[in-house]
């Protein structure tokens, strides 16, 4: 079979999600709320989930390896987090004021994550990343922020800088260049190069913000030592080290890539994991530096860094969504011990399905996480990942899906649940030789 031959039964199973696409673009650009939930030739349209299967509107059922952005640690609809959010949807879904739930929530996060001195929540990961490297140019009274090539922080328009390639190229209308003169970009996992970027703009720089493993520009780990080097550099010249911990935290550990490395960062972002499910961003860290924020010690707006939080941050329905799954994850820390065991198997699995087959293939990832790319030479950056051949990788991608039942968003990293077990595994690396055996890969 051929990629044509994926694509025909792609559509034919996917009737009613193409009326629903048809629908959709005459209401949303795009056809999608979100750029990257579109895939050609065009996305299926989800009618409900539970343990780690998505059901679509033609009633067909997916393992599911993307795992709604990799938030979904406990799998979908996990029961202690279900019960709780019916509970709390029974007495309010939005107080718009104070609430016990986020206290208790916010006291979770920092027993496990002490470092955690002081947080704000808000609703998105965007919103976090823009909060921390605003209160890191009030902290120091510089303007130029650091963060890596491929690296995604969100929307906000400051960090909206070499995100995708080529990354040297603007990334598109509606950015003022004035922002983009004060952020610098440096090679993940280069620690001499960025050091190099970073020496030049020392005197004036606010922060370096970094993602501990690069998510979305490949499902890259670090370098033995990079991250250390850019904690070190930014402490010897007063600029704040922000790690984006949205993507990791409680998902490579329960004390996320900040325990993993052995990291101090000054501020770091949470997301997902902690939301149980619900729309979350925590942007959290050194007291003193979080303190720069308090709108009634500095009720002058001249001392006050403006942070905000936005109209549904600690709602209620998310601040115990997210309490119940960090309290079954702290109660179970064997969670992590199996889902890394998966991911394992599944980048050895894969790794060896194209090896045998001679097919050029590189697999990254660590712990519950994993990627294929379809390169000969090593990955370790995000122009590696974006000069492999993609367009592969999205054909192998929709081909699991329509002849496999196995949903990976095309071109983007799997995760593991703890709703996943071996059985899922061995299917998806029969499903991998399957592929393989019909030429796709040809």
């Amino acid at each position: 079979m051929d990629y044509g031959d994926y694509l025909r039964r792609y559509q034919k199973r996917t009737t009613k999600s193409r009326h629903l696409f048809l629908r959709s673009q005459k209401l949303f650009p795009g056809g999608i709320s979100h750029n990257i939930r579109y895939f050609e030739p065009y996305p299926f349209f989800a009618t409900g989930a539970k343990s780690r299967y998505l059901h679509d509107a033609d009633g067909n059922r997916y393992t599911d390896y993307w795992m709604g952005h990799w938030a979904l640690i406990l799998g979908h609809s996990p029961a202690p987090v279900a019960t709780a959010l019916a509970r709390q949807v029974k007495n309010g879904t939005l107080y718009g004021v104070a609430n016990d739930a986020s206290v208790a929530l916010a006291e979770t996060i920092q027993k496990i994550m002490p470092v955690a001195e002081s947080m704000r929540f808000c609703s998105t990961g965007s919103e976090a990343t823009m909060y921390a490297v605003r209160l890191a140019r009030a902290k120091t009274g510089r303007r130029v922020i650091a963060k890596a090539i491929g690296g995604w922080h969100g929307f906000n328009t400051t960090l909206m800088q070499t995100v995708n390639y080529p990354f040297e190229a603007d990334e598109g209308p509606g950015l003022v260049q004035d922002e983009g003169q004060h952020v610098e970009s440096i090679p993940f996992n280069d620690l001499e190069a960025s050091l190099k970027v970073l020496e030049n703009i020392r005197d004036d720089l606010a922060c370096i913000i970094i993602e501990p493993f690069l998510g979305g520009a490949g499902c890259i780990p670090p370098a033995g030592g990079y991250l250390k080097g850019l904690q070190e550099f930014a402490r010897r010249n007063d600029a704040l080290f922000i790690l984006d911990e949205i993507v990791t935290g409680f998902r490579l550990s329960l004390k996320g890539a900040t325990k993993e490395y052995g990291l101090e960062p000054d501020l770091f972002t949470l997301g997902k994991i902690c939301g149980g499910g619900m729309p979350i961003g925590v942007v959290c860290g050194n007291k003193e530096i979080m303190s720069l924020a308090d709108p009634v010690s500095r009720r002058d707006k001249e001392t006050r860094c403006a942070i905000g939080g936005g109209t549904f941050s600690a709602n209620p329905a998310t601040m115990v969504a997210g309490k119940a799954t960090l309290d079954f994850l702290a109660k179970n820390e064997k969670v992590y011990g199996k889902i890394d065991k998966l991911g394992q198997m599944a980048r050895k699995g894969l790794t060896k399905i194209f090896a045998d087959a001679k097919i050029p293939c590189q697999v990254t990832g660590t712990n519950s996480l994993f990627l294929t790319h379809f390169a000969g030479s090593r990955i370790a950056d995000a122009t590696d990942v974006a000069t492999s051949d993609r367009a592969l990788l999205a054909k192998y991608h929709l081909a699991l899906m329509a002849e496999h039942d196995i949903f990976f968003l095309p071109t983007k990293m799997g995760a593991m649940s703890y709703a996943h077990d071996e059985s899922d595994v061995k299917r998806l690396l029969a499903a991998t030789e399957s592929l393989v055996e019909s030429g796709l890969f040809k």
